[in-house]
């Protein structure tokens, strides 16, 4: 295990109960929603019709999507590094009465065979702390041919507007931009995020062909439990969230 990928372990093992209890009320089971100001799934759209489709959540926490997706018939596996996530989610799954494969793993090596999946996506999860380097190709051997690829996470210009040494977000851009990749915060976790271009040569190397890109502006009236992630008027001026969402192409 890679020194980011246990430290992520240990951190997510020790804030999970914290976690899930802070932001209960925004984890929607029944709404899925997006990113840290809840927007609908049913308005933007992206994962399109999920019945009768093999589907990965790509670092499940408590699985409150996947419970979501398999309520619409989607046949679900849920992937999570935390041990102590995966207790969580054992326990919602069970409560809910709905059926979720849950997997323990990182999503830079994932204990799952070739072609597994029509569909592998998460919301921050797996592509906001792991390696994009391993696990882009990774979910490319997930996916069958055809299959879609689709994730949220912090766009490249949220970082660049992260002050260091308050950890807040400002007006200016104050990080090199062309030396992003890990981000190491002082709570112990890593995060990665890479400029755009690398981005796109990643995803084409790994045999993905770029759908769409939705950046996504919260409502002037947006609420949110994540309230030291970027402030509301920050997010209306500038994507502070965006969706990736990549298609495996046949023959790659």
């Amino acid at each position: 295990m890679s020194d980011h990928v246990a430290k992520n372990k240990a951190y997510w093992n020790r804030i999970a109960a914290e976690y899930q209890q802070q932001h209960a009320d925004q984890l929607g089971i029944v709404e899925p929603t997006w990113g840290v100001w809840g927007i609908p799934e049913r308005e933007l759209g992206l994962l399109g019709d999920v019945a009768g489709k093999d589907v990965l959540e790509f670092g499940c926490g408590a699985a409150q999507w996947s419970v979501a997706l398999a309520r619409r018939g989607a046949r679900m596996t849920g992937l999570d590094l935390s041990d102590e996530q995966l207790r969580h989610a054992r326990a919602l799954v069970e409560r809910e009465g709905v059926s979720v494969t849950l997997v323990q793993g990182s999503a830079e090596a994932v204990p799952l065979p070739d072609a597994s999946f029509d569909l592998v996506f998460c919301d921050h999860g797996a592509m906001t702390f792991a390696d994009p380097h391993k696990t882009v190709p990774e979910a490319a051997r997930l996916l069958r041919p055809g299959g879609m690829f689709i994730f949220n996470m912090a766009t490249p210009l949220l970082y660049l507007a992260i002050d260091k040494a308050t950890d807040l977000v400002g007006p200016a851009l104050v990080n090199d931009y062309f030396g992003m990749k890990a981000w190491e915060e002082d709570d112990g976790s890593t995060s990665f995020q890479l400029p755009y271009g690398e981005w796109i040569r990643l995803f084409r190397r790994a045999g993905f062909v770029v759908e769409d890109l939705v950046e996504i502006r919260p409502p002037a009236d947006a609420k949110t439990t994540y309230e030291g992630y970027v402030p509301l008027e920050w997010a209306r001026k500038y994507p502070a969230e965006h969706v990736w969402k990549v298609r495996r192409e046949p023959g790659r």
